[in-house]
Order: structure tokens, then sequence, then C-alpha cells
């Protein structure tokens, strides 16, 4: 993409950091999680743990298993391969269906929202509802997704202020992405739906369900149809359907 990505630095003593850009982008997400998945293919002897973030790979590695040079040397060899800014995404990928509450008392900021699209709500919660996106990182809570893009209206700043409490399940946007919430926490995204499914689940043999690069839909439901869901929910999908899709 120029501007000197994709790039390789370095992190502490045990830590590589490849990116493909200094900001998100579809090309750069589709590149980190490409570029993790033939990484974590290679299983090259002492590195212990991967990650992406946004628009880069973290590799964390024993410095006294692999020399660090060694290491970034195979990891310069290996971004030559190919182009990853249009590579396959990874497999084993799912389609989520997940039903939402669009405004009412459960997410009281959907008509603020939409105002700062520039749309009615009901144009808001028709183009929320219908968009598919991606799970482009898991971060700052465990098992929290960060998910995008929305369409360019969607590009709406945070909040001044905090909010000081959004409850497990909430739906938030900013920045042409959603937040799904994996627990009660402030924030400065604006909640605008309500979903009943539990992005945490630590009780379970795979406590975070979602993957980066699954897919994502936020189907639009009756706040009726809502509380039947979480009534009768034990699992924590809140009615979710999920199919694979890679």
């Amino acid at each position: 993409m120029g501007g000197g990505y994709p790039a390789i630095r370095t992190l502490g003593l045990g830590g590589l950091l490849v990116s493909f850009a200094d900001r998100l982008s579809e090309p750069a997400n589709r590149a980190a999680l490409a570029f993790r998945a033939a990484v974590e293919r290679e299983t090259w002897p002492g590195v212990e743990e991967t990650s992406t973030s946004l628009a880069s790979v973290f590799l964390r590695f024993d410095p006294l298993s692999v020399a660090p040079a060694d290491l970034r040397a195979r990891l310069a060899a290996l971004l030559e391969r190919q182009d990853w800014y249009g590579a396959a995404l990874p497999a084993n990928r799912r389609r989520w269906r997940i039903p939402t509450v669009y405004g009412t008392d459960l997410a009281p900021q959907l008509e603020e929202a939409a105002a700062a699209a520039g749309m009615s709500v009901a144009d808001a919660v028709a183009e929320l509802s219908q968009a598919t996106v991606r799970v482009l990182t898991i971060g700052f809570a465990p098992g929290q997704p960060y998910l995008g893009e929305l369409p360019p209206a969607w590009d709406i700043p945070r909040q001044v202020a905090l909010t000081r409490r959004v409850p497990e399940g909430a739906l938030v946007v900013a920045i042409r992405q959603f937040v799904l919430f994996s627990a009660a926490t402030p924030t400065g995204w604006r909640h605008i739906g309500q979903t009943a499914f539990r992005a945490f689940r630590p009780e379970s043999e795979e406590p975070f369900p979602l993957r980066p690069g699954d897919e994502l839909v936020f189907p639009a439901v009756s706040r009726e149809a809502f509380e039947a869901i979480r009534a009768a929910d034990a699992s924590g999908d809140g009615g979710a359907v999920v199919e694979a899709i890679g």
C-alpha cells in the first residue's frame, strides 16, 4: 500500500509487530488476518503467541529459542510471497445473525446516532440491521469484537463525554464500526442496539465464541421478541443463528 508498509517493528525483547497500515482499512485488516494465519501455519520454533489488531500482527517469541534477527528475516521473506492486501481471508470463518432491538430504553442513543449520520431513525435501523460486518479484532475487554466497516455515513465521532455504563450485549457505534460489549462498562461510543449475546463465556470450553474474520449481521427484532429470546436463552448465543462461510 506504500507509505513504508508493510513494516516490521521490534517490541521489547520478545515481540515483533508486522503492520500493514497506520489506520484501519479493509485491505489492511484483510492482510493482517491472512498474514497471521500464514504465520500460524509455519509453526516456527520459538514463536509462542500471535494476535491481530485492526491492521497489524503481533508475534511474541522466546529470544532464547530463536534469534530476533532470524525471525525478522523469516517474516520479511513471508511478506514477499504474495500481495497480502488482496489475500483470501482465513478458513473456518462463520457468519452470525444476532437478533437486536434497536432504540427503546434499552439502547437510548439510537436517535442521536442517526442524527449524527444524517438520516432518520427508520433509515438508520434499516441500514444498520442489514449491514454485514467483519470481526476486525478482539480487544479492550475479553472476547470483545470491533466490527466493520459500516457505510461512510457512520463515520461519526465518539462522544465528548463518557456514558457511565452500558450493559453486556450492548451494540454501540462510532467511526464506521460497531463494538459488541462483552461486559458492562463505560464507553464513549453511542449505544444504539441491545442483544442477549455473550461475547465472553469464561465457563465455556470456548470462552471467546467470535473470531477475527467472522462476519456478523444484527437483524432488528421487536422489544417483545428480544425479551422472549433473553428469557429463553441459556447458551449465551442470544438467539443467534450461525453458518460456516469459509
